[in-house]
């Protein structure tokens, strides 16, 4: 099969890469990137593992062919943290204890931050149907419902610290 060369912005760096046409966009992330944070799981778009953030969307890069992707931003789980310094969603993950084995916390990472920059202040019910896209078979998922309200509390903190700071 024929290899096509294609370009995009990965994390907000211009990455580019040979792929076939039917291969999978996880998988060139994954293997021809070496982003392995997003994870294969289902390869149905069921679990949601492997969700990232294409043009500013939540989908699963299992049911998206690389070259698909031909001029898109997408982002990774790998895009959250600055350095050692965790996102918020990622440090309340930790706090709140909202990951057993971690497989599909990478996926619901993306898909709540997502989420979170749509509905900022989020009700415990929005959030249970805002992750009923992905499954977690370790969890009842109580603990990173706490999560994300604790993130979405935190990011309204910030917000409205720097609303005050820009009307000084």
């Amino acid at each position: 099969m024929t290899q096509r060369h294609i370009r995009l912005n990965v994390n907000g760096q211009p990455r580019e890469g040979d792929a076939s046409p039917r291969k999978l966009l996880v998988d060139f992330l994954r293997e021809d990137l070496g982003l392995t944070g997003t994870h294969a799981g289902c390869e149905h778009g069921v679990c949601g593992a492997c969700t990232v953030v294409f043009d500013g969307e939540a989908v699963r890069s299992c049911l998206l062919f690389a070259v698909q992707a031909e001029g898109a931003a997408i982002s990774t789980v790998e895009s959250l943290a600055d350095g050692e310094t965790l996102h918020v969603l990622q440090q309340s993950f930790h706090e709140c204890h909202a990951l057993q084995c971690g497989f599909c916390t990478p996926g619901i990472l993306m898909s709540m931050s997502v989420f979170l920059s749509e509905c900022p202040a989020p009700t415990e019910q929005q959030v249970r149907e805002a992750l009923s896209g992905t499954l977690c078979r370790c969890t009842g998922y109580q603990n990173i419902v706490r999560a994300v309200q604790l993130a979405a509390t935190r990011l309204a903190a910030t917000r409205l610290a720097a609303t005050r700071l820009a009307a000084k």
